[in-house]
């Protein structure tokens, strides 16, 4: 005979959802009330008293209750109310709670009449809600309640799950003191303190378990639908203050997460990835092979920012980690930023403001231009370029570029026959490529040479690019007219490190402090980009937009089971899985397979329960890199 199935009895109040639902109903009830503030206040303090295990259940509903007058208008307020408060994980799980509803029962001291129309919107039916019922009028008004019923009386709980004649292990779940009575007095093995909604010290103090999501306790104790990890066991560990949205948007999903206004240091990382299952950084912190080779859960990296050089990502997909990013998010920001520093240079605006902020008065057109008519030269047309150039042309700037890539001109926007022809006929040059090695030092002397007597020259791209020994140089000996740059082969890893530059003190440069994406639209716009690729690629195995793993993005099979597997790219590997799931009569309800030069990527969903062995032959299978049982 098969062993009974393990049952959930779940508490409903400030468990299902974020709320006390007699306490919501106060709310609206009192509305007309002019001492309502003070009354619901009171109903609130008896609602914890009971929860708390101070006062009785009995006690505590009467004394609310004695407080009201209700109406099945209240009532159905309520209900709208109480679904938009369905708690995060229990709305993230609908579909494992549906799978799992012939073995949930809610048992609550609240009402059926807005408990059960809640626990519907989960698949909870009717007839495994337990709960007591107000008496009504004819008219619509709550006359009372069974005071003689069960959970309308101490202990009730117990004596509720008893009278359901439940088999196999019994799981009570809930926050309050009554849910752990149900262990206790013997109507369940367990007690299980949910807190997601509120942490009450008293419960959690009489736990076997603590949870604080749907998917802990569905992995816990092995249920249909459960992940191979819960996501509240999990870290995301977000570095150089990225925007607070994306810490809210994990947090939603269930991630605990720490953040740190600054970079680290390698010893500092490798200290503080351990257990780490998401990490989140801008363009200071370095994750080198030895950082990843430390982190011994880590899943996926989420580069804020455009830039992916600060990341070894060869080690990385070596490892089966996937890095993220955000190539288009802050590209408005960038060019914003380029429009208004070639302006103040050539209006040597600079220089204007440091005489008056020091007390003195220049009033003079000599060494002024206006940007119309003159020629920007922009070295590399990607996203950036190629925006700049449009909004450049806007104002009345003709436009060379140089890419080595053939890439289409946008507007007026000629592209120039050599990097040296775009250098010698532009009076402004701005430079927008990547950090890759073979741009390290792109400008330096020679090219800067090659520039137009009083010409203008912006890096807002990567610190390596541009020789600023050089540089400094030429605008010292009058060649270079200005300049605006906002990186630097070497930056600062907090607010709180001093900065150098042969650039400083010298007449007509702007320095910024790598600011070019840093505009509250870029940064909300990036931390929600690339926290969304970070939670698609946890909760489904996408690879979409990943820069270092093939990309695959299967949509997700209802009543399946997911399988990741990360491999060296060699032949065989597939041929290998699928025979290994059709000699274990697996049936494969949908397949992917990427592949990259060294990397290959198979996303696999199959329809039929497995058995651990099955997962351990899955990753024993040559060349696995990580393999992941999604749920």
């Amino acid at each position: 005979m098969a062993d009974a199935p393990t049952t959930l009895i779940l508490d409903f109040d400030s468990t299902i959802v974020a709320a006390e639902g007699l306490d919501e109903i106060a709310k609206l009830a009192l509305a007309d009330d002019a001492e309502r503030e003070a009354k619901v206040l009171i109903i609130e303090g008896i609602t914890r008293d009971g929860m708390d295990g101070r006062i009785g259940i009995d006690e505590s509903l009467r004394r609310r209750l004695s407080m009201l007058r209700i109406t099945r208008a209240h009532v159905e307020a309520v209900v709208k109310l109480l679904k938009k408060q369905i708690a995060p994980s229990f709305r993230r799980q609908k579909a494992a709670i549906r799978r799992n509803a012939a073995n949930i029962y809610v048992v609550s001291s609240g009402f059926r009449d807005y408990v059960v129309p809640v626990c519907a919107e989960l698949g909870i039916a009717a007839d495994h809600v337990v709960a007591n019922d107000f008496e009504w009028s004819r008219d619509g008004v709550a006359t009372g309640y069974n005071a003689n019923a069960p959970l309308a009386k101490p202990r009730g709980k117990p004596a509720a799950v008893r009278a359901l004649g439940l088999k196999g292990t019994v799981v009570a779940v809930g926050d309050g003191a009554t849910d752990c009575e149900i262990r206790d007095l013997g109507a369940a093995q367990e007690f299980v303190a949910y807190c997601e909604n509120i942490e009450r010290e008293s419960v959690v103090a009489r736990a076997d378990r603590v949870v604080r999501s749907v998917e802990e306790l569905l992995w816990i104790y092995g249920l249909p639908g459960a992940p191979s990890f819960p996501k509240s066991r999990m870290v995301a560990l977000l570095l150089e203050n990225i925007h607070a949205d994306a810490a809210a948007h994990l947090a939603s999903e269930g991630y605990k997460v720490e953040t740190l206004s600054d970079a680290l240091p390698e010893d500092e990382l490798i200290r503080s990835l351990k257990g780490v299952s998401i990490l989140g950084i801008r363009s200071k912190t370095r994750v080198t092979a030895g950082a990843l080779a430390a982190a011994d859960r880590l899943l996926a990296i989420g580069c804020f920012c455009i830039g992916t050089e600060q990341v070894d990502l060869a080690s990385a997909g070596g490892r089966g980690v996937a890095v993220f990013n955000a190539p288009y998010s802050n590209t408005r920001s960038v060019v914003e930023l380029a429009i208004g520093e070639i302006v103040m240079l050539m209006r040597r605006a600079v220089e204007s403001d440091r005489i008056l902020h020091a007390g003195g008065w220049r009033k003079s057109a000599q060494g002024c231009m206006e940007v119309r008519g003159k020629t920007l030269g922009i070295i590399g047309y990607g996203h950036i370029g190629s925006q700049l150039s449009v909004l450049a042309e806007a104002m009345g700037m003709n436009v060379l570029y140089h890419d080595l890539a053939e890439v289409m001109p946008l507007g007026n926007a000629r592209k120039a026959k050599s990097l040296g022809e775009l250098l010698a006929k532009s009076d402004v040059v701005s430079v927008h490529v990547d950090g890759r090695r073979e741009n390290t030092n792109l400008i330096g002397e020679r090219e800067l040479k090659k520039m137009r007597q009083g010409a203008h020259l912006l890096n807002l791209s990567r610190g390596n690019i541009v020789d600023l020994e050089a540089l400094a140089a030429s605008l010292k000996a009058g060649h270079l007219g200005g300049a605006g740059v906002d990186v630097f082969p070497a930056e600062p890893n907090s607010n709180k490190e001093p900065f150098d530059t042969p650039l400083r003190g010298i007449a007509n440069v702007i320095l910024t402090a790598h600011i070019g994406g840093s505009t509250a639209e870029a940064q909300q716009g990036i931390g929600m980009f690339v926290a969304n690729r970070l939670v698609d690629h946890v909760n489904t195995g996408s690879t979409a937009g990943s820069v270092n793993l093939p990309e695959i993005a299967l949509p997700p099979t209802p009543r399946a089971h997911r399988f990741l597997h990360l491999h060296r790219n060699q032949p065989g590997v597939l041929a290998e899985i699928n025979g290994l799931l059709a000699r274990r009569k697996i049936n494969i309800l949908g397949q992917s397979l990427r592949t990259s030069e060294s990397v290959g990527y198979v996303v696999t969903d199959v329809n039929k329960t497995y058995d651990d062995a099955v997962v351990d032959e899955l990753r024993a299978v040559a060349g696995t890199i990580r393999f992941r049982v999604l749920y």
